[in-house]
């Protein structure tokens, strides 16, 4: 294989899994409807409103690794999973990246 295929593979390979990697945010709109909203929408206990921009950049800067730990096992006053238990590690994370596709 010539090595500029090979490059342009590796880079679309990266690219697929990068954007795999971010979460959906069209999907996650309905995990945070059903189980993000109660308190996210309302600042509740001190959850960061998607749009604020300013309660979310320090959030972002930490990263989408550090943000989905933070939901599957809990941050402050939100229990893991915040009230959502019957959630998957991905449903977190398409909901983590609808919030952060907000608060941009």
């Amino acid at each position: 294989m010539n090595t500029r295929i090979a490059v342009i593979m590796m880079a679309l390979s990266f690219s697929i899994s990068t954007a795999a990697a971010a979460g959906d945010p069209a999907a996650g709109e309905a995990i945070y409807n059903k189980t993000c909203k109660l308190c996210h929408a309302s600042g509740m206990m001190g959850a960061p409103k998607p749009g604020d921009k300013a309660a979310w950049a320090p959030r972002i800067a930490k990263g989408e690794d550090v943000l989905l730990s933070s939901a599957i096992n809990g941050f402050n006053k939100m229990p893991p999973r915040g009230t959502c238990k019957d959630c998957s590690d991905e449903d977190l994370k398409n909901a983590i990246a609808y919030m952060v596709e907000q608060s941009k």
